[in-house]
């Protein structure tokens, strides 16, 4: 069973397609994959903590700077107040680095990433990261992230 089609993962959640994110992992599989990230970025892009938070399994965990979240609820809960408050103006940025099938139903990525300030279109050295995250294949393109972890790069 395939991880599903892109477009067709994408078309259906509202999201338009970025063909650039998906850089060297252009197998059919990878790119399905890689449409749980763009969901999230287009979350973000559009300051919607539902589109954010339904990427996530209902039992979904998001470990972001000093927070711990430990399901789709408090995540949702968590989003709206961040872009509402800190995050109302700010965007992200990344590419992925790294992406493996750990088994036939999970796939690990890993991402270098940057909070975007207004009218920028790099990340300043403080404000990159690397992000994991474990993404869970539920049926042929139905795809939710398990897990996001977020960490600092210290230059």
């Amino acid at each position: 069973m395939s991880w599903g089609n892109a477009a067709e993962i994408l078309a259906a959640a509202g999201v338009d397609a970025v063909t650039s994110f998906y850089g060297r992992f252009t197998g059919d599989d990878e790119k399905a994959v890689l449409t749980v990230p763009m969901r999230i970025q287009a979350g973000v892009t559009a300051k919607d903590p539902d589109a954010f938070a339904d990427v996530f399994a209902e039992n979904g965990s998001l470990v972001q700077y000093d927070d711990e979240l430990r399901d789709r609820e408090e995540i949702r809960a968590y989003v709206k107040a961040a872009f509402a408050g800190p995050f109302k103006d700010c965007n992200v940025a990344g590419r992925t680095l790294f992406l493996d099938f750990l088994s036939d139903d999970v796939a690990m990525v890993v991402e270098e990433a940057g909070v975007l300030l207004p009218g920028e279109t790099v990340a300043a050295p403080e404000r990159l990261f690397h992000a994991t995250w474990v993404i869970r294949r539920c049926s042929e393109g139905r795809l939710e992230l398990l897990s996001f972890h977020q960490s600092p790069i210290k230059s």
